[in-house]
């Protein structure tokens, strides 16, 4: 115990702690500047300088350690006067625009210079003068206003790792730039936004639009781009989102945000969003009354249901949408409807991942806290970049190497480069014979850890390559094999983030069983790359062909039967189709199908058939916020609420329930009744006879806990703060054990012609999140059409300059793209997202489903580039 005296209050500490920390614990204000909770002790803008009893000068109490006996004086005259000089000298080139600077009323220099003064200053010579850069769309910069705190270097260099700006000139010329002039060339995380006390740096989003003191109200709530689930806090006026901020110190993300997180709310505005119900009159979607739609899209079901049997109806849930909308979409299906045949976006890796991991090591393999990454003595990332698809989790890779970690990335992870230690930069796809190969060595330095004998002999039994096999097939050599493993042969637990493409696979179950071995003889915590913010979700809510709510398999009757009593009907028993095989019998088994919050006809492969799929339905329903591709083709469509205007849960990456909560309310002033998809799914189920009794999305998380022995007694007062982790309240399902052999790799090493052709990839850009982004106009700022991404070496070999327009196109489709040169790509490799329009990539691959798991694996023919004088 540490005991001190400040301003002669006597506090005892348990552990370590500066002065100013132990002040705030104990409700003691002590001003600061350039202090903040998510940066590193700095002590530059002198403001919390307190006198310490024995100590001859003031110290920086940010800075100090408090040392046992200590005593320490917040408020003396020699301090007070020590900050009005302080302020006195800050104030010397600060302009006093306070009436029309956005920062007015949320500004630190403000505040303390009406606590502290300075009354008058001394200084009679002229301000220094920066014109306003406003050569940004997102940020503006006014470096007449800044106080060099460094905040927002430190942010970007130490916290972000984007190193985008710096402190450019020396003496009264010093001021802060992005490195790349006028316009960032960043990540656009927002941070540096966020951290700034003053006006320097500001978002150009809400400037001269309000006041803080002018919001309505603020809601915490959680971010609905990807499977983090960052917590941040919407500043709501008009009934309208004006600023969406971070909460520091709380949440999975600590008050970290990506870009999408900051600047990604304006869909939610978008005069694009549906408004009324549709129903496709003569060809043509045409405006209907809610009565007219549910009982359209009952009726018409019902018949199917009728004449073709349940198994006639297929459903799409979404990975944006509730475990409550979720749950009453399965129910509904299979209750309502007599149908198994659903599934979701979790079927393209995430499913297939997690089980095989839930197969060797049990249930909650995957559930694992991201704040654990930096803590681990090495992390890999296989087949995937983090920083890009969930960015605030790469964060935590580059927090791991700034504290002197090893940090492994198997494939290409362009976030990292500046921040790994150790690279197997194996080619697109050949990520798991790399894995083989690492894993074939750390057998020769490193013992098997003697705590599951049976997978320890499914290990031995792996046959491995030769390096020379894994070098000829990876491009990845001995020599960084064996460096590789050299560096982990110490490490006494590690973390590995693994992409869906390892799963996406011809060979998934082999790199799965890799992936597991080295995980095991690592000691490693799982973490499974998520894009959507409820995928996890989807599988708990038992979103899948073959599984009950909380992973209950529906084939045993024993856990049929509970939801069987409570539903008041007969489950068929059957598994049911996987995502693809729904569109593949399209018009032949299948005869309608009900899509919520998802858009296949865009985004999954074979987009030529699953557009011929969707056409040849006897009927089709879509509820989404947009007119997507899929929505166009529907014969009902129902409008339904933005993820900021209703109440519910998601399920993170991690595994961890947490509340989503309503910050904006259905108005009717504005004539435009909205429900939210569970609403809407209630009126139809409760029109076909279910038992549908809820009035708000509590009375559904009542009803999973009753039923499903993992969500056992949960409720919202459960997840008040930091949400819940699994297994939450309930019993997880006993698994584990089911080690099957490893098998034979299907793929064939690639000729030296193939391993010099282009390569189309499918690109996750930081920017963008499936097709709800293109509807954000920030976004659109930073990256407002879909780019073909390729190193400057590949544009030499494929003679195309940056900026140049090439037409793609494969067996699937054709599209044309800008070509965008970035350095550090892999030579030969074409990224192309499936963001926009016309331009999406997936549209030129071709699938082949994975033979286990269902999972579609993308595949691509006869790629060819051209320019408009030909062919290359």
């Amino acid at each position: 115990m540490i005991n001190i005296s400040i301003n002669g209050k006597k506090i005892g500490l348990e552990g370590p702690a500066t002065v100013l920390e132990a002040a705030r614990r104990h409700g003691i204000d002590i001003p600061t500047l350039c202090n903040h909770p998510a940066l590193e002790l700095w002590g530059g803008c002198r403001m919390c300088v307190v006198e310490i009893e024995k100590m001859p000068r003031l110290q920086t109490s940010c800075t100090v350690m408090a040392a046992d006996g200590m005593t320490v004086y917040t408020e003396t005259p020699r301090v007070v006067a020590a900050r009005k000089s302080v302020l006195e000298f800050l104030l010397i080139n600060h302009p006093l625009q306070c009436p029309t600077c956005d920062k007015a009323g949320v500004c630190k220099l403000q505040d303390l210079t009406v606590k502290y003064g300075a009354v008058a200053g001394r200084f009679e010579e002229g301000k220094r003068t920066f014109p306003e850069s406003v050569d940004d769309p997102l940020i503006v910069r006014n470096m007449e206003r800044c106080i060099m705190c460094t905040r927002c270097v430190r942010m970007c260099d130490n916290v972000q790792g984007a190193f985008a700006i710096g402190v450019v000139n020396k003496g009264t010329r010093s001021h802060v730039e992005p490195f790349s002039g006028g316009r960032y060339n960043c990540e656009y995380c927002g941070n540096c936004l966020n951290v700034c006390p003053v006006g320097a740096i500001m978002s150009r989003l809400h400037r001269y639009t309000y006041r803080p003191w002018q919001m309505d109200k603020t809601v915490k709530t959680i971010c609905s781009f990807c499977g983090v689930g960052c917590t941040q806090l919407l500043e709501v006026r008009s009934g309208a989102i004006q600023k969406v901020s971070p909460v520091f110190g709380e949440g999975v993300n600590k008050g970290l945000l990506c870009g999408r997180g900051i600047f990604g709310y304006g869909y939610v505005g978008s005069p694009e969003r549906l408004k009324t119900p549709l129903i496709r009159k003569n060809g043509v979607l045409e405006p209907a009354e809610w009565d007219e739609a549910l009982a359209l899209a009952e009726r018409k079901m019902l018949e199917i249901k009728n004449l073709h049997g349940g198994r006639a109806i297929a459903g799409v849930a979404g990975g944006r949408c509730t475990n409550e909308e979720n749950y009453v979409f399965q129910k509904l299906l299979r209750a309502g409807f007599g149908s198994n045949n659903i599934d979701s976006v979790a079927r393209l890796g995430l499913m297939h991942a997690q089980n095989l991991l839930e197969d060797i090591f049990g249930q909650g393999a995957a559930a694992n806290l991201i704040s654990g990454i930096p803590r681990s003595d090495a992390v890999i990332t296989v087949a995937c970049d983090p920083t890009q698809t969930n960015p605030v989790m790469g964060l935590q890779v580059r927090a791991a190497a700034r504290a002197g970690k090893k940090v492994l990335t198997v494939g290409h992870a362009h976030g990292l480069r500046r921040h790994r230690t150790h690279s197997l930069p194996a080619h697109i796809g050949t990520e798991g014979m790399a894995l083989a190969g690492l894993l074939s060595e750390l057998l020769k330095i490193k013992k098997l850890p003697g705590e599951n004998p049976e997978f320890e002999a499914a290990i031995k039994n792996f046959e491995l390559p030769r390096l020379e096999e894994v070098e000829t097939y990876t491009g990845v050599s001995a020599a960084m094999l064996s460096g590789a493993a050299s560096a982990l042969k110490d490490v006494s637990s590690s973390s590995i983030i693994a992409g869906r493409e390892l799963a996406a696979h011809r060979d998934a179950r082999r790199n799965l069983m890799l992936l597991a071995a080295i995980g095991y003889i690592l000691n490693s915590r799982f973490f499974l790359i998520s894009e959507h913010p409820n995928e996890q979700g989807l599988i708990d809510m038992g979103c899948a062909p073959d599984t009950l709510p909380g992973a209950r398999p529906i084939a045993l009757q024993t856990f049929r039967e509970r939801y069987e009593e409570a539903w008041g009907v007969k489950l068929d028993p059957e598994p049911g189709l996987s995502l693809m095989e729904m569109f593949e019998q399209a018009g032949d088994t299948v005869r309608a199908m009900y899509i919520m919050g998802e858009n296949p006809a865009f985004n999954l492969p074979g987009r030529k058939m699953v557009k011929s799929a969707l056409g040849k339905l006897d009927f089709l329903v879509v509820q989404d916020i947009f007119m997507s591709e899929t929505a166009a083709m529907a014969d009902v469509v129902f409008p339904s609420l933005a993820w900021s205007e209703k109440e519910g849960t998601y399920t993170n990456l991690e595994k961890r329930i947490q509340k989503l909560e309503k910050a904006i309310e259905k108005n009717p002033e504005k004539k435009v009744f909205l429900m939210e998809d569970w609403q809407i799914l209630m009126e139809i189920g409760k029109r076909a006879g279910l038992n549908m009794p809820y009035t708000a999305s509590s009375d559904i998380i009542d009803e999973l806990a009753r039923l499903s022995p993992l969500h056992a007694g949960l409720g919202y007062g459960d997840l008040a703060e930091t949400g819940m982790m699994w297994p939450y309240k309930g019993k997880p399902l006993r698994m584990g054990g089911r080690i099957p052999a490893l098998p034979v790799s299907r793929a064939e090493a690639p000729s030296k012609e193939q391993a010099l052709a282009p390569v189309l990839v499918l690109d996750k850009p930081l920017f963008h999140s499936g097709t709800l982004s293109r509807h954000a106009g920030p976004l659109l700022d930073i990256m407002a059409e879909a780019e073909a991404k390729l190193s400057p070496e590949t544009g030499s070999v494929l003679e195309v300059t940056d900026g140049a327009m090439i037409s793609i196109s494969t067996a699937e489709g054709e599209m044309a793209l800008k070509v965008k040169f970035e350095k550090g790509l892999p030579v030969g490799a074409i990224f192309a997202g499936n963001n926009f329009g016309e331009a999406g990539a997936l549209g030129l691959f071709g699938y082949e489903l994975e033979p286990e798991s269902k999972t579609p694996i993308l595949r691509f023919a006869n790629l060819e580039i051209k320019l408009e004088t030909g062919k290359l």
